[in-house]
Formats: structure tokens, C-alpha cells, sequence
């Protein structure tokens, strides 16, 4: 693999200023993380002012993309801290907005997704069900009655689209993903103390380019759909109840669990382990820290963690949370 990242930045639309331009060190032959990466490496650095100094000083890489705001930082400490950024004579660095998504576009760029397509001869499709075209259904999949799969979407081997699911276009499914079973919901009888179950005829709505990773489950509605928006993306081991609402371009990471009727609104964002109880509304714009539960309904753009969790948000102090979060510069009226 060989790149000139002056032309793949031009192809791809992207604003870029070098530091220095070396002769011939705009080619690139591999992409590694900036720890690991050599002379003939592609790597990046998100962090700035200290933390950049120490980590880019460190580094071998040949071609380093750093935030624009770096370059201000090195000139305003003169030569010698030019000299410490600048280690090795080869080494370039490349200004952008974003080092990690410009990051992204490149190795994407460069690996262009394996698009798989067809059906495999053990997944089990029910006589009712639809499916668009070139959708891949793995190994032992199973998509059920009355379920509809959009155009260019992946059911990975083992998933289970049990009942009632409309799965958009352009969707990642994982492995091991179960969609659509009952939720969990009962009544207790008062005189035999018995649990009877609540009927669940609603079923499930996924828009486009979504994603579930491995081991997740989504429970259809009760009466009522559960309703996932285009572009959120569900970690690993993630749990959504029964009649939950998810907005638009959430990312939800491994292990959130998400109570009944739960709504949640576009570009959140909820960290490992969080638990939101059942029947609240969180706002858009919102991050929820690691290990939060949250009991209460969260306004827009709110930061809350804790048990039980609080607002934190004038509380931050650093924008590393909202780079953590994919939302840097969306929350205008937070402290940074």
C-alpha cells in the first residue's frame, strides 16, 4: 500500500496546511497508531498543546495529522519547541480541523469496505418477510415473519430478527443480535400473586445506516414500535427495552441498558455500563458518563453522571469529554 497524502486530502475535499514541507515526504506506505508508527507510517494526534508536545515528540511516524491550533501552540514557544515537536528531520505534520475524523476518511478511503452480498444457504427467511436488494444474510441468521430489510444491509451469522422488524437501508446487524422479541412486562394478580404477561403486538423500527454490534437486543414494542433513528450506532451488549424512542446519530456504548418507554433524543451519547431507568426523556445533545443511572428526565444538551445521576455539566473543565463523546463544539454554552 502506497499514498501521497497531499493528493488523497485534495481528493477527499479536505483543508490542510503542512509545517513543514520536506521534499518527498508526502508518500506514506502504511497507517499505524502514532505510538507504534515509523518513518514510512501515516498516524495522527488528536490531543494539543502538552499532551501533543509529549506524544508527537515521541513518535516516529513519517506523516503526523495534528490539529491547526498546534501550529499556533509551536510557534508561540519559538525554536526550541519546534525542535522538540520536529524529532526526527523526516518527520511532517499536516494542520487539519480534525486529525482523527480526516483520520477516518483516509483509512476508509484506502480500505474500501468488503461489501457482501447474497444469502447464505443456513439462514432461515420467513415465506412473509422482505428483503432489498443487495442485503448479505449470514450463516444460521434468521429473519422472521412480517420483517422488512432495506437495500445494502448486512444480517450477520447468527443474528435473530424474530418478529414485526422494518430494518432500513445500509444497516450493520452483528453477530448474535436478537430484534424483536417481547419485552419484559407483567402484571401481578393480587390474589395468586401470579405474573401474567403483558401482550406485545407492537414491533420494531430501524432506520437508516444504523448499527448493532455483536450481542445486543432490542425488544419489539408493547403495543406500540420501538424506534431507533437513521445513523445511531448501538456498541456491543447494549440492551433496549420495549417501546424505547432513540433519536437520530446516537451512539450508545457497550453494555447502556435502556428501560420501557424510555425516549431519547438526536446525537446523544451514553457511556459504558449506563443504565437509564424506564419512562424518562433525555433531551438532545446529551452525554451520559460511564456507570450513570439515570432516574430523571435530562434536558438538552446536559451532561449528567453518577448514581444517581446529576448534571456535571458546568463542571467540565476540559473539552476531552466532548471529543470522547464525537460532539466537541455542539454544547456552545458549556464551560471549557
Amino acid at each position: 500500500m502506497e499514498g501521497n497524502i497531499e493528493s488523497t486530502l485534495s481528493e477527499l475535499g479536505i483543508d490542510y496546511r503542512f509545517y513543514r514541507n520536506i521534499k518527498n515526504k508526502t508518500i506514506f506506505r502504511n497507517i499505524k497508531p502514532i505510538q507504534q508508527a515509523k518513518e514510512e507510517d501515516l498516524s495522527y494526534c488528536s490531543f494539543d498543546d502538552d499532551e501533543a508536545v509529549s506524544l508527537i515528540s515521541k513518535s516516529s511516524a513519517g506523516i503526523i495529522l495534528c490539529k491547526k491550533g498546534v501550529e499556533g501552540f509551536i510557534d508561540q514557544y519559538g525554536q526550541r519547541l519546534r525542535d522538540l515537536y520536529l524529532k526526527h528531520e523526516y518527520q511532517q505534520l499536516v494542520f487539519v480541523d480534525n486529525p482523527r475524523a480526516v483520520f477516518i476518511k483516509i483509512v476508509n478511503k484506502i480500505y474500501p469496505k468488503n461489501v457482501k452480498s447474497g444469502v447464505s444457504p443456513t439462514a432461515i427467511i420467513s415465506a412473509t418477510a422482505s428483503i432489498g436488494s443487495d442485503c448479505y444474510i449470514g450463516n444460521n441468521a434468521i429473519v422472521g415473519e412480517e420483517c422488512k430489510i432495506g437495500n445494502n444491509t448486512v444480517i450477520s451469522d447468527r443474528a435473530v430478527i424474530v418478529q414485526n422488524c422494518i430494518i432500513g437501508n445500509n444497516c450493520i446487524i452483528e453477530s448474535g443480535v436478537i430484534i424483536g422479541a417481547d419485552g419484559f412486562a407483567y402484571e401481578r394478580n393480587k390474589k395468586t400473586l401470579e405474573l401474567e404477561r403483558f401482550p406485545h403486538i407492537g414491533g420494531v423500527t430501524i432506520g437508516n445506516n444504523v448499527e448493532v454490534c455483536a450481542n445486543s437486543s432490542i425488544a419489539r414494542g408493547s403495543l406500540s414500535d420501538t424506534v431507533i433513528g437513521d445513523g445511531t450506532k448501538l456498541d456491543a451488549l447494549v440492551h433496549v427495552a420495549h417501546n424505547v424512542i432513540i433519536g437520530r446519530n446516537c451512539e450508545l456504548t457497550a453494555g447502556t441498558i435502556i428501560g420501557g418507554s424510555t425516549t431519547i433524543g438526536d446525537t446523544c451519547w451514553t457511556g459504558l455500563n449506563s443504565t437509564l431507568k424506564n419512562k424518562i426523556k433525555i433531551g438532545n445533545k446529551v452525554i451520559v458518563g460511564a456507570g450513570a443511572l439515570v432516574i430523571h428526565d435530562v434536558p438538552d444538551e446536559d451532561i449528567v453522571a453518577g448514581v444517581p445521576a446529576k448534571s456535571i455539566k458546568y463542571k467540565v473543565t476540559s473539552d476531552k469529554l466532548f471529543l470522547m463523546a464525537g460532539q466537541k463544539q455542539q454544547f456552545s454554552d458549556a464551560k471549557t
